[in-house]
């Protein structure tokens, strides 16, 4: 069993939970995708209650090596997405820890 949540995935499971035919499901997907995207690259947070919060940084450029030659590089300044758990996720994922014994 492929342990990756992909978009396919996703719609199925739409499909299977709300009964919506693949096309709709693939539309709702899409549609929530895309506004996640959108506010993102317009530099906003996404926060999903319960679940977590996207964050968008801005990273100055800074000197760097070349792992593979030591050759000394300038890293470009550039944006960065994080994701932070909300606490009632971060609380599920260690209570399943927990009850599989690891």
């Amino acid at each position: 069993m492929d342990s990756t949540l992909t978009k396919d995935a996703l719609i199925e499971m739409i499909r299977d939970k709300v009964g919506y035919p693949v096309k709709e499901a693939k539309e709702i997907l899409e549609i929530i995708l895309e506004e996640i995207k959108s506010r993102l690259e317009e530099g906003k947070e996404v926060k999903i209650s319960g679940f977590g919060k996207w964050t968008v940084k801005e990273k100055r450029s800074r000197p760097g090596r070349n792992p593979h030659t030591g050759d000394r590089i300038e890293i470009s300044a550039r944006r960065v997405v994080t994701f932070h758990p909300s606490d009632k996720l971060r609380d599920s994922v260690n209570r399943s820890v927990e009850t599989q014994g690891g």
